[in-house]
């Protein structure tokens, strides 16, 4: 079983916030690496809710703020529908997916966490007109 470091970072590499998740199979997808991240952060959210919600991607009509999203008082996230949103953003250049030093550019490709136990996600934000 592999122990994987989840870590959102900067463009330009900063890493801005990470977590770990222990007891993951030794190879997995893409896709389901990214259902486990969003899982998680879901579940973490749920069992302790705040004002704003810190995940890879927006809930459902929540609002955008500088380090998160503004949430409603006391809301549950469904984290399949958070899944599918992220699978979605991918789709659409939302993030990218760095597995140790190389982009993944397909859900569907099988990652060895044993020897890459570092997984990078780097939002993406549209340039304003283009």
């Amino acid at each position: 079983m592999a122990t994987v470091t989840f870590r959102d970072e900067t463009a330009t590499g900063r890493p801005l916030e990470e977590f770990a998740l222990p007891d993951l199979p030794d190879s997995i997808s893409a896709r389901e690496l990214v259902r486990l991240r969003v899982r998680e952060e879901v579940a973490r959210y749920n069992a302790a809710p705040t004002a704003t919600y810190n995940g890879l991607v927006r809930p459902v009509d929540a609002e955008v703020e500088l380090n998160g999203y503004r949430m409603g008082a006391g809301r549950w996230i469904d984290w399949e529908r958070q899944a599918d949103i992220a699978d979605q953003a991918f789709q659409r250049n939302g993030f990218l997916l760095l597995i140790g030093d190389r982009q993944i550019v397909d859900l569907s490709e099988e990652i060895d966490l044993i020897t890459d136990s570092v997984v990078s996600f780097i939002k993406l934000v549209p340039l304003v007109g283009g």
